[in-house]
């Protein structure tokens, strides 16, 4: 027992010597830096490849967009103090991604409203264009292909498992939300329609999911901006399950007439329904039995 002591208190004195408190600070550093070297790395090959990203990105906005919305994004005012381009700093990956992912982007020149066109970009040069502008300032980030996969809808009636039965109610809650807030611009049947200023909704059945996500995201042109917190990600899914629906559901009433509602239906109207009555009034007076003078001279 006397030995134990003895050497715990050997021990105790080397602790308490002058060496003692820099070789704990020297094993710390060792370690501190060991676990950093086996981790850091792959951060900083991250952050390398998104700064060469972001770099790629501005050359193509010199090339491509800088004349409309200036060499930094701050936008373009024309002479006569009108917007010519719209700064980009606060918009984010996500209206990059849709606006150049649809061809909206680079518009041939300015107009009310940008129209869906051939893409001009690949995949990798959107993606820079995408990350230099995210950049630039705040704005909602392209969104994960998990938010709007309607293949996984989720467990909508709690058995516990992802079914048929989830997807049909991930459809009937989409349908909701889409006619409470979608068909006033863009038709029951997301056909779309005309906006006033020379603006319309475009059709938007037959669209990437990815695009109506970001639609809904961003709000491009005259459409609002539904945020998280006005539509949450989960109903923005079930919108896009009630849009992928459209094109197969059955026509009950016949002819679609383009599914444009009033508009279509109002010119059928008055071309063949009234265009109809019409001819046949001309041609009742055409054949109507009248007199002549000469008859009425003789009967005189």
């Amino acid at each position: 027992m006397r030995l134990l002591n003895r050497s715990a208190g050997r021990l105790s004195r080397h602790r308490r010597g002058p060496l003692a408190g820099l070789v704990v600070l020297v094993l710390g550093l060792l370690l501190t830096g060991g676990l950093y070297a086996a981790f850091a790395p792959a951060q900083a090959d991250s952050n390398a490849d998104q700064e060469e990203l972001v770099k790629e990105g501005r050359e193509l906005f010199l090339v491509g967009c800088a004349f409309c919305h200036g060499q930094n994004g701050e936008g373009v005012l024309t002479q006569g103090g009108s917007q010519y381009g719209p700064a980009l700093t606060d918009v984010g990956a996500a209206a990059v991604d849709f606006q150049v992912g649809t061809g909206r982007m680079p518009m041939a020149q300015p107009g009310a409203q940008a129209p869906r066109k051939e893409v001009v970009y690949n995949d990798e040069e959107i993606a820079a264009l995408a990350a230099y502008v995210a950049s630039l300032g705040t704005g909602p980030a392209i969104p994960d292909g998990d938010l709007y996969d309607t293949e996984n809808p989720g467990d909508l009636n709690g058995d516990g498992k992802q079914d048929d039965a989830d997807r049909e109610l991930l459809v009937v809650r989409g349908g909701q939300i889409f006619l409470a807030n979608c068909t006033a611009c863009h038709n029951f049947e997301g056909s779309g329609g005309a906006m006033p200023r020379g603006g319309f909704a475009p059709k938007i059945r037959g669209v990437d999911s990815k695009h109506i996500y970001e639609a809904m995201l961003t709000g491009p042109q005259s459409m609002d901006t539904f945020s998280d917190g006005n539509i949450p990600p989960e109903d923005k899914k079930a919108v896009i399950a009630y849009l992928e629906t459209l094109d197969d559901a059955p026509s009950y009433s016949g002819f679609t007439l383009g599914g444009l509602g009033p508009v279509s239906e109002g010119i059928i109207a008055w071309l063949g329904g009234i265009g109809v009555l019409v001819g046949f009034a001309v041609w009742i007076a055409a054949h109507t039995t009248r007199s002549s003078k000469k008859k009425d001279e003789a009967a005189a």
